[in-house]
């Protein structure tokens, strides 16, 4: 479904960065830069469903050709630290068709950036692996009247003042929100219940299971004391390394098999025997790893009916897809059960306290407010829990804890079935690698 992801970037000559090559790139293109004299040539990348500049007023006509407007762009910075770039890499919602895609990407970089004063090269991928994204690569320079670049900045009593405030903190926040805004109506538009929030972990540009509240943990973590929410946190940790590095290496492969010719590839035969090469020159353990490593292979090729690289990169290309839902479903309980652990933590502190205050309400009012200062800290627990389950019961009298540890089980229950799937998932790209090491051989 609609995930909302947005990432912002500055491409700086003092980071190593090209306009040029960051534009030819992204729109899979050739352009020669004039201010290195390098050319950089991605005719071959594929993937681009669209590409296209979109120029303000002032801007000159002729910068709707890619490489004369970056070329410009870095003509017009003389300092080596210069900012020549800003991208905006947005996910686009799959439930749109790509046409449906391109408009919506269209309509959000002419109405909250070309309007504003800057050129924007917009180009969008879809490799059909279900994950569709535009990349909008911005100017930093304002037009002049005459469609000359304008200044950045401009000194005001001694200070450097910029001349636009694209570079403000607020304004990022701004473009986030307005992306939610876009998609929402889109898929609103064509008929879709799905929506998405900027508010979320990709708000810092990562795709993660988000970490547990520690609280108090935190101080006793530090003391060398190991703690329920710091054990969970571990876990999830473990979790994201697992997922990046399965979906790195099978990125790898994909990228891999699509570059292998149509023609004359090897069998799945002639890659199995030498999955075994120079077994004279191995111990009886490593021969033995050997063949049980050939029996595995062996076996997810007859499972899958894979007979030929072709029928390799589709059963690959699936797989890259179960990784993406298995990871969706694993995030998407682990933020249902934070948010259940926290439910179920504030409830605890709201029966351990409310004695308390219930007692503090039945003081004579002229010793109530001595009776809070001595009880301060349990009071306080108290009205923070009460406010928290006041806001999230929605408008409900009694607190469910019963329900909620019932859900939480059964979310623990599902949370070993995904990890099964999860690691079946790993056992099959480890065999698919040993395709490929044989097959290199």
């Amino acid at each position: 479904m609609a995930n909302y992801h947005m990432s912002i970037k500055i491409f700086s000559r003092g980071k190593g960065a090209s306009a040029v090559q960051k534009a030819a790139y992204r729109a899979a293109v050739m352009i020669k830069s004039e201010y290195d004299g390098e050319v950089h040539d991605y005719t071959k990348k594929t993937g681009i469903v669209y590409r296209a500049i979109m120029l303000p007023e002032n801007a000159p006509k002729e910068y709707q050709d890619r490489s004369v407007l970056w070329n410009a762009v870095e003509n017009s910075e003389r300092f080596i630290n210069a900012q020549l770039a800003r991208e905006i890499e947005i996910s686009l919602p799959i439930e749109l068709t790509k046409e449906q895609n391109v408009m919506l990407a269209r309509k959000f970089a002419k109405d909250i950036f070309v309007n504003e004063g800057m050129c924007a090269d917009i180009c969008v991928h879809d490799n059909g692996t279900g994950n569709p994204h535009a990349h909008i690569m911005l100017t930093m320079r304002p037009f002049e009247a005459d469609g000359s670049w304008g200044a950045k900045s401009y000194s005001f009593n001694g200070r450097k003042m910029p001349t636009v405030d694209w570079n403000e903190r607020e304004k990022a926040e701004y473009w986030r929100k307005a992306w939610a805004k876009y998609q929402n109506a889109a898929l609103e538009k064509h008929g879709y219940q799905a929506r998405v929030d900027h508010r979320s972990y990709i708000r810092q540009g990562i795709e993660k299971i988000p970490a547990i509240h520690m609280g108090a943990a935190t101080h006793i973590e530090s003391r060398g004391i190991r703690t329920e929410q710091g054990d969970r946190n571990r876990e999830i940790a473990t979790w994201n390394r697992e997922l990046r590095q399965t979906r790195a290496r099978l990125k790898k492969l994909k990228t891999w098999l699509y570059l292998q010719p149509l023609e004359n590839t090897p069998s799945m035969g002639d890659v199995l025997r030498n999955i075994s090469i120079n077994n004279k020159l191995k111990s009886r353990a490593q021969k033995i790893k050997d063949l049980q490593t050939y029996i595995n292979v062996t076996e997810f090729l007859r499972e899958n009916n894979l007979d030929s690289i072709e029928a390799l990169a589709d059963k690959v290309t699936s797989m890259h897809q179960e990784q993406y839902d298995i990871a969706g479903a694993i995030k998407k309980q682990d933020r249902r059960l934070n948010t259940l652990d926290e439910h179920l933590r504030q409830a605890a502190i709201y029966n351990q306290t409310k004695a308390v205050y219930k007692r503090f309400t039945q003081q004579d009012p002229k010793k109530r407010e001595a009776f809070r200062q001595q009880h301060a800290i349990v009071i306080s627990k108290y009205e923070s829990a009460h406010k928290y389950l006041k806001d999230h019961l929605n408008g409900r009298t009694t607190i469910p804890e019963k329900a909620w540890k019932a859900e939480r089980e059964k979310l623990l229950e599902e949370r070993v079935t995904l990890a099964e799937q999860y690691y079946e998932l790993k056992s099959d790209v480890k065999n698919v690698e040993v395709l490929r090491r044989s097959a290199e051989r």
